[in-house]
């Protein structure tokens, strides 16, 4: 089993120059990198499958919080199934996104990615509960404290801000997910199951996962749209047989489609080449 303690000493050697301005801040060094980083990992036995590129490396999960997330929302209760509750869209919300303006139900907001009802979620769960569920689930660095100053961890915290996770322990929670190790309800469990989305790959494959699409930010904390990353997180499924995965792209220019579109595109294209081995 890949456990987060395994890698601490390696990120801290590798990656610790990247992250003295906060998770997700840019650095000179960082300024020009393009780089993908997929791991595979059969669940039942915890091999090692596939390990490629600085798997170690930790960035700011965005919607792929959303799976941990909709843990959290099933075992507290403020979630009930797939379906319920179903909340409406507020003009206070203020997206951007048309997509976003709707009603949504935990299955809606999984597929489509409805940041306001993450955030609905977590104000929901109060500071003190969704703090104990992210350290509990060993989520990452564990940091939830938000943007510098601003104190709005419960609602921004996994967005370009504070929480940062590295692809190994992308597919650590997944296994740990799997295995039902999380310390949670067979209902929160079953629900999150059921609600997330599922996509077919090839040679039988079935992809469950969250894609998380975003940007580095610079030194001074701003958004920097030259440099898009995004994430395909789940597991891969056939026959009987698990294999957790994690798929990390950071670029170096601006970028038409989404990072996470374009890692979960990837990921359905590779899964069962990579997965044989």
């Amino acid at each position: 089993m890949i456990d987060r303690r395994q890698f601490s000493k390696g990120f801290a050697l590798a990656a610790g120059a990247a992250l003295l301005a906060g998770p997700g801040f840019a650095t000179a060094a960082m300024a020009s990198e393009k780089f993908v980083s997929t791991v595979l990992v059969d669940v039942e036995s915890g091999a090692a499958i596939h390990r490629g590129g600085p798997a170690e490396r930790r960035f700011t999960p965005c919607s792929t919080f959303k799976f941990p997330l909709a843990v959290m929302g099933f075992d507290s209760g403020v979630l009930i199934d797939p379906h319920h509750p179903r909340w409406d869209y507020r003009p206070e919300f203020q997206t951007t996104m048309e997509l976003q303006k709707k009603a949504t139900d935990p299955t809606i907001w999984l597929k489509d990615s409805i940041v306001w009802y993450s955030q609905e979620l977590t104000r929901k769960l109060g500071e003190a509960r969704f703090r104990d569920y992210v350290t509990a689930f060993g989520y990452g660095n564990e940091n939830v404290s938000g943007n510098p100053g601003k104190k709005d961890g419960l609602t921004q915290s996994w967005l370009m801000s504070s929480l940062a996770i590295s692809p190994d322990e992308q597919v650590a929670f997944v296994r740990r997910f799997l295995d039902r190790k999380l310390g949670v309800s067979d209902h929160a469990y079953e629900a999150t199951l059921a609600s997330l989305a599922q996509y077919p790959a090839e040679d039988g494959w079935t992809l469950h996962g969250k894609t998380g699409s975003g940007f580095v930010r610079d030194a001074k904390g701003a958004i920097d749209r030259s440099k898009p990353l995004g994430w395909f997180v789940g597991w891969g499924e056939k026959d009987g047989r698990k294999v957790a995965f994690a798929r990390f792209n950071l670029g170096n220019q601006r970028s038409k489609t989404y990072g996470g579109m374009i890692a979960r595109d990837a990921m359905v294209k590779d899964f069962a080449r990579l997965a044989a081995g």
